[in-house]
Formats: C-alpha cells, structure tokens, sequence
C-alpha cells in the first residue's frame, strides 16, 4: 500500500507542476506579446525603431509583471489539476485505494511550496536584474532625441522629488530611474532662486546623481529673459544622497530578494522610512506560504466529483477567493506604506486569511 500511495502522490505532484508550469507559461506569453505590441505602438513615431530592441526591452520586464501573478497561477493550476483528475475519475481511484484527501494534496503542498522558494531566491533576483536592463533599453529606445524629451513634465510622469541645495529649490521629474534612483531618463528639472523666484526650467535626456550634484546630460535650458540654449551636461546642484535618491525614486519591486536587508539597514541609518522595503521582504519571506494556501483554496473548491455536478458555481468560487485575496493584499500593502500596519502583520495576513479558509473548508467537507 505504502508503494503505491507513494507512485500516487509522485503521479499527483507532477500533475499539479506540470498544470502550474502550462498556465503560467501561457500568461508569460500573453502578456509579452501585449507588452511587446504596446512598445511598439509606442515606439511608431521615432524614427529608425528596432524591432530587435523593442523586444528585447519587452521581454526583459515582462518576467517582473509575472511574477506578481504567480499565486494566482498556482490557484489556476491547482484547480484544473483537481477538476482533471476528478472528470477522469482518479481521484475515486485513489480514495478506493486507501488515499484521504489531505494525502493527496500533501504532493501538490509541497511542490507550491518549492516553488515559492525558488520564486523567492532566485526568480525575483532574476527579475529584478532584468528589471534593470529593460530601463536601460527602454532610455535607450525612448531617451533618443529632442522628441523624446519634449513634455515630459506632463501629470503622466511617475516620479517627482523636491529638493534644497545651496543654491535654492529645485522640483525633478523623471519618466523612469534606473540603479534604484541612481539615474534617471526623461528628465525636467524646475530651478528656483535662493527666494523662491522661478529661475529656469531644464529638460534631459538622463541625470545621474554625483556627490553634490545632478548631472544632466543633453539638456536643454528654458529661462524668462533668455532664449532656449543647449549644453551637453548640466550640473545642478543637490542635497541628497544616494540613500536618499534611491528612497524616493526606487521601488521595492525592483530590489532583489538577497540586497533587500542591505537597504533596509541603508535606509534606517540615514534616518529614513524604510516601511516599502521591510514590506516587500516580508512579502517575499511568506510566498512559498502563499503558494501553499492557494493550492489549500483550489483545493477546497475542486474535489467535488463531476458526477455530482455544479462545476461552473465551483470554480467561480476559486476565481472569486483569489480575488478577494488580491484585494485583501492590496489593502494590506496600501496600509503598510502609509505607515498605518506593521509590514510583517501586512504581508503575512493574506497568507494566514487565504489558508486558513481553505484548511477549515477542506476539514468540513473531508471529516465533516
């Protein structure tokens, strides 16, 4: 019995991380092939576009938007997994063979929970690496250029940061950073005088942050009284350090799983709010605990039998707890960065709610 309980759970394990494997396969592709065509519709207007490039700038940061998706293709894995093995009738297989329902999803536990890890340790390092070099495409493929410049001030930009040197204030905007806020591409920079006076407004291609200054390289000068000019770089002088640069223009997200305790300590020592990146390093801590709570939540909804009907109410149920989970995540994370939730509490309540609901639900239908 032990022989054969153990080529069952081997048969479940591989089922279930072959069914993981196919859907988030199948997401990566679609979301690269929108990426892509979203790239180049908005690359259409620069001249000499390449393609090559585009894509490459497309598939380097796809694997960062998967990776928040992760879970749910584990719930979608585990469900068709289950709802496969009970349409063919191996689940009453294995239950006529001796098998509770807990052993065979014990494989299926297990390998969630491996592939947590393996998300956690080496996938997001990946991904955050990659991360990176799409930036550096991507100023590459966009940063060419006067026409790529003009407007960048406009309300879509994504970063803002105001600053006091010896000279006055000065508010930057940036498209987008790279080294965690170290560089900047798209760059518009509004100078004021020691009295708050407008003094000039400068538009870059890139800034990088140098001990004392900014330096923007390809700027152009716009003041009152005089007509625009270039200059290839233009230093604007700066407060900040890098700690502080990388507090307000990087993002978690893009800080690999293994540096993340490194700027946690960083940002403590220079007197900063370090909350973003303690709550992503507890997010990442609990993701093998998620993986395992989704394939409880699957799990929970998937192991009726097709004879007994209700399938389509049965996964509606599994699609409607994975989204209540996302929304609950979300709000855990909004009040972790606004200071108002303790980050670890933040990050390891959805793991906590999630199985916790389908351990219960499992319990009533299995032991009654």
């Amino acid at each position: 019995m032990s022989t054969a309980g153990g080529t069952l759970a081997r048969y479940f394990g591989l089922r279930f991380l072959s069914n993981v494997l196919l859907v988030f396969l199948g997401i990566f592709l679609l979301v690269a092939l929108l990426d892509y065509i979203e790239l180049m519709r908005r690359a259409s207007d620069l001249p000499h576009v390449s393609p090559v490039l585009v894509a490459k700038t497309s598939i380097f940061r796809v694997p960062q938007i998967t990776e928040r998706i992760m879970p749910f293709c584990v719930l979608i894995g585990a469900m068709s997994c289950y709802l496969g093995l009970s349409r063919r009738l191996e689940l009453v297989i294995a239950r006529a063979a001796g098998m509770s329902a807990w052993q065979f999803i014990a494989p299926a536990l297990i390998v969630a929970f491996l592939l947590g890890s393996v998300a956690t340790t080496i996938y997001n390092p990946l991904s955050a690496l990659l991360q990176e070099r799409s930036k550096r495409y991507e100023a590459e493929l966009f940063g060419k250029g006067d026409a790529s410049v003009s407007g960048i001030g406009g309300t879509g930009s994504a970063f803002w940061l105001s600053q006091t040197s010896p000279d006055g204030q000065s508010i930057i905007n940036a498209q987008s950073t790279r080294e965690q806020g170290i560089y900047l591409s798209g760059v518009t920079a509004f100078v004021f005088d020691k009295g708050g006076h407008f003094r000039s407004r400068v538009e870059a291609r890139e800034a990088v942050l140098e001990p004392g200054d900014w330096v923007l390289h390809d700027a152009s000068v716009f003041t009152l009284s005089e007509p625009p000019r270039k200059q290839s770089d233009y230093r604007l002088k700066t407060n900040l350090t890098p700690e502080q640069a990388r507090e307000s223009f990087a993002t978690p997200e893009t800080v690999p799983f293994w540096e993340l305790p490194l700027y946690i300590k960083i940002a403590e020592h220079a007197g900063l709010v370090a909350a973003g990146y303690r709550l992503q390093f507890q997010k990442l801590l609990a993701q093998p605990f998620l993986m395992a709570a989704m394939v409880l939540l699957a799990a929970a909804v998937s192991l009726r039998f097709f004879r007994f009907g209700g399938v389509q109410k049965m996964v509606l149920s599994g699609v409607a707890a994975g989204f209540l989970l996302y929304v609950l995540s979300k709000m855990t994370d909004d009040l972790s960065r606004a200071e108002l939730l303790n980050p670890a509490l933040a990050a390891w309540l959805p793991v906590l709610v999630g199985g916790l609901t389908g351990f219960v639900a499992l319990l009533y239908q299995e032991d009654g």
